[in-house]
């Protein structure tokens, strides 16, 4: 698999690579990044064998910059329903039309997107929905299906919370443990699909130092920015990832 690839093919990969620890830094909707160079080179499903375990990289070296600031409340109330999303969408992989659902989680996240822009203007406004059960798991099983089907949850997972309200540091470092989980529970499940062998893994190591200078370059825009900037580019990226999704570009 690495000997057949082309000096344009690798150039695109280590971008994607480095988009991985960019998003892992805070801005999470540049994820689509990563998921579109890397299914360009392999396909949209031999890329997430891939990726996974890049993934796993890119939460470890996260939580060495940022897990000290996790709010592990809302680590508990999102796994559990976060979980069975990722079984449901294992056992829907061969029978899901990956178009459809791309559709529909794109239009739910743009949905999202556009209802928080709206309360960050107008703050009481749904003021107490985010904080009720119902929502920690819609968005919980959401993040869990398009985890598995598409490596795209970051984007479910940040406005989660941000509509929480948690500061920049704190959401970084939620998002960085409660993905080291997540991921790391997937990667038998996309073993036993075939998904991960040896040759991804190698693919996977030769690309690994691009993970943290990814980060290091996320880690020095979030520190510059205050938190309302944060919250601004973060949604910016999140929508961008929705219209991904939806296939608008």
């Amino acid at each position: 698999m690495l000997s057949s690839l082309t000096a344009n093919e690798i150039g695109m990969l280590a971008i994607g690579a480095a988009g991985i620890g960019f998003s892992k830094s805070g801005f999470p909707g540049i994820s689509m990044l990563h998921v579109v160079l890397f299914a360009m080179v392999f396909g949209a499903l031999p890329s997430t064998g891939v990726l996974l375990p890049m993934l796993v990289v890119g939460d470890l070296c996260a939580i060495g910059f940022f897990g000290r600031k996790a709010d592990w409340s809302h680590v508990r109330k999102l796994l559990p329903p976060t979980l069975i999303g990722i079984v449901v969408g294992w056992a829907m992989m061969d029978r899901l039309d990956p178009d459809n659902f791309k559709l529909l989680v794109g239009g739910i996240i743009l949905a999202l997107t556009i209802l928080q822009a709206a309360r960050l203007l107008r703050p009481h406004w749904f003021e107490k929905f985010p904080h009720q059960l119902w929502f920690s798991i819609f968005l919980g099983l959401l993040a869990g299906l398009t985890t598995m089907l598409a490596n795209a949850a970051g984007p479910v997972v940040a406005l989660y919370l941000l509509a929480v309200s948690l500061p920049k540091w704190e959401l970084i470092g939620t998002s960085a443990w409660l993905f080291l989980v997540l991921n790391i529970l997937k990667l038998p499940l996309s073993y036993h699909l075939g998904l991960i062998t040896p040759d991804t893994l190698l693919v996977g190591a030769v690309l690994a130092p691009m993970i943290p200078l990814g980060i290091l370059g996320g880690r020095w825009l979030v520190t510059r920015v205050s938190q309302k900037w944060f919250n601004t580019i973060l949604l910016g990226f999140t929508a961008i990832a929705a219209m991904r999704l939806m296939g608008c570009f």
